[in-house]
């Protein structure tokens, strides 16, 4: 919990896709008592609309006009968390085919897009503070917090993880498939222009391939509490 009268608690979460984030995300913040704000599932609302419109993800003046048009929204439910709005319908689970979430890997990487993302959440966490996971955040988002940490895996491992996501959720899954869609996806994310995925010495690193969520979820507890 934040002290009266002290800013909002913002802890940052980065790192690539299949280490764990959004599991741990959501139970740090549990245990803070702040909300968790998935930042992945803002821009995937933003994927699967292009897919919806067949808006070509690599069309970045065609994407910048769809992300002026879409009215993609934060809501703040009871227990404390928020759900991604598109059009004011709840975006789940449509989001988290493969396809959506390459088509969101590409139209991520847009200045228009990122923009509009990073202003809601801004927004958000001013008022609430939260845990925000995804690429950038504490490099570009939320620069200033001291909280930072940066999640990576082993490929083989991340490629497991989202194959036995995928297939919770009724979709079939290409582990091989996966892990090379991985590295492609790593690869652009890391060599973008605009809000590159990296960490520096501000971050504490954590590799999650051989832990468990408690465990790093402690982890990650005591290295806040060091540095509140």
């Amino acid at each position: 919990m934040n002290d009266v009268g002290a800013p909002p608690l913002v802890v940052a979460i980065d790192g690539p896709s299949g280490v764990g984030k959004s599991t741990l995300a959501r139970r740090l913040a549990s245990r803070l008592g702040i909300p968790y704000l998935d930042t992945g599932a803002m821009y995937r609302a933003l994927g699967l609309r292009t897919l919806e419109r067949r808006v070509d993800p690599a069309d970045a003046e065609a994407v910048a006009t769809l992300a002026g048009d879409a009215e993609i929204a934060l809501r703040r439910e009871r227990d404390g968390r928020f759900t991604v709005l598109l059009d004011g319908a709840p975006v789940e689970p449509r989001i988290r085919s493969q396809a959506v979430a390459e088509a969101t890997s590409r139209i991520a990487t847009l200045p228009a897009v990122r923009a509009k993302m990073v202003g809601l959440q801004r927004a958000c966490a001013a008022q609430h503070g939260g845990v925000v996971e995804g690429r950038d955040i504490g490099t570009k988002v939320f620069p200033d917090t001291p909280h930072k940490f940066f999640l990576d895996a082993r490929p083989a491992v991340r490629a497991s993880r989202r194959a036995a996501q995928l297939r919770r959720q009724g979709h079939e899954a290409d582990t091989v498939e996966i892990e090379r869609e991985i590295a492609h996806r790593d690869a652009r994310d890391r060599e973008r222009e605009d809000s590159p995925l990296r960490h520096d010495d501000s971050y504490v690193v954590l590799d999650t391939s051989d832990l468990s969520i408690d465990e790093i979820v402690e982890r990650m507890l005591a290295a806040i509490e060091r540095r509140r």
